[in-house]
């Protein structure tokens, strides 16, 4: 990569912060007067409504600015302004139109262009925005909860203890406060990502941030639907037998680990090393370097030793990626018939099932079409939805048993 492309910027410029912010504030806006015109606005249950309706949309946004995140690395536009958190030291594109166009003139199809550019900083202001709404979450949640606690903790004049004490909103607001940490460290994983040209173990962690983001809204949401304007907190879905819970988690956490290795693949540019399927190179068993291929701390493209990786290390990415994915297609099937033998989970099953369909076509897709983006964007997406509909499906699994509030709380 020519350096001379961010010769003139430095990797962190906090100058446009403010405008970021405010630009942040804006996005998150239109969402939130949405929800406070549309849901009820009256006691408590208007209240747990807006942070359901509230949770559900960032949960949403979450999921597009995944997806957005995923169009950003395979357009190659995550270097498309070198500095962080602005553009060359500016808010938007437009105010460093003339360094981008040094950079663009110097290397035309390289990492800087007045495209990939807009790509990258929209990904920013996506990002913003979703951080905002994540904050008013928090802060919304914290005084609702409180708020609850104090109507429902004293009867008479007496504090309620169990169940009825606890049980004051759906789930305790510190759901939400981890949720808004772990926001701020994607935005340092998103910091790094630049600042450190593409990394690909901090663009792996990254993408894992982003299923982990996805992974706390989605029980936030299931929580939130649980409670009702009849005053009782119940489970929208029958109980699951123990031995397929366990299944169940069994099939996040290979799920999870296979992501982790799909994110290794992308990050390292390694898919087009087998354009075949289901041989790869014209053998079940090609050569590979997996040393080198699953050494973890290094510069894109390069070993830890600043050599050149080489084919048989892609090779290794590559397929170990593919032989896991067997596996996991095994299990997360297995569970799919399972669930659709339940008629209160058949819907679950047959999701999981066309999602299971969609990563094997987009991942066969990308081998032997030379890596389309459509195919890869569908490849990141269903693989966010297979999570997505795995821990919506252990929070329903997991809730408490049904309780009546009390007056005062109602």
């Amino acid at each position: 990569m020519n350096q001379d492309v961010f010769a003139h910027s430095a990797l962190y410029d906090w100058g446009p912060v403010l405008e970021l912010m405010g630009l942040g504030l804006l996005i998150a806006a239109l969402p939130l007067v949405w929800i406070w015109l549309r849901k009820p606005r009256v006691g408590q249950d208007g209240a747990l409504h807006r942070l359901q309706a509230l949770t559900l949309l960032t949960l949403f946004l979450t999921f597009d600015l995944t997806l957005f995140g995923a169009f950003t690395r395979l357009s190659d536009s995550g270097l498309g302004c070198p500095d962080w958190p602005g553009c060359y030291g500016e808010a938007s594109p437009i105010g460093a139109r003339a360094q981008i166009s040094a950079a663009q003139e110097v290397l035309p199809t390289g990492p800087v262009t007045h495209g990939k550019a807009w790509v990258e900083m929209i990904h920013r202001y996506l990002a913003t925005g979703v951080g905002v709404l994540i904050l008013v979450l928090a802060v919304a949640t914290w005084w609702v909860y409180l708020r609850g606690r104090r109507a429902s903790g004293h009867h008479n004049g007496q504090a309620l203890g169990g169940a009825e004490g606890r049980l004051a909103a759906p789930l305790h607001p510190g759901w939400a406060s981890l949720t808004l940490v772990w926001v701020c460290v994607q935005g340092a994983f998103g910091a790094l990502t630049v600042t450190m040209k593409l990394f690909p173990a901090i663009v792996t962690m990254h993408l894992l941030g982003a299923l982990l983001l996805l992974g706390l809204l989605s029980w936030q949401a299931v929580r939130y639907a649980q409670w009702h304007d009849d005053g009782v907190l119940r489970a929208k879905a029958a109980a699951l037998p123990r031995g397929l819970h366990r299944w169940l988690v069994l099939g996040l956490v290979v799920l999870v680990l296979q992501i982790a290795l799909g994110g290794w693949v992308s990050t390292n540019y390694a898919v087009l090393a087998c354009t075949e399927f289901p041989l790869c190179q014209g053998s079940l068993w090609p050569d590979m370097d997996f040393a080198q291929g699953f050494e973890l701390w290094r510069a894109l493209g390069l070993t830890a030793t600043g050599e050149h990786i080489t084919f048989p290390a892609l090779t290794a990415i590559h397929y170990t990626h593919r032989l896991a994915a067997y596996g996991v297609i095994a299990v997360l099937a297995w569970l799919a018939w399972r669930l659709l033998a339940l008629p209160a989970w058949r819907r679950t099953g047959h999701a999981l099932a066309a999602l299971l369909l969609l990563q094997f076509l987009s991942g066969l897709s990308n081998v032997v079409l030379g890596w389309p983006l459509l195919a890869a964007l569908l490849h990141t997406g269903g693989a966010a939805a297979l999570l997505v509909l795995l821990v919506w499906g252990l929070a329903c699994a997991s809730m408490p048993t049904p309780v009546k509030r009390t007056k005062e709380f109602a």
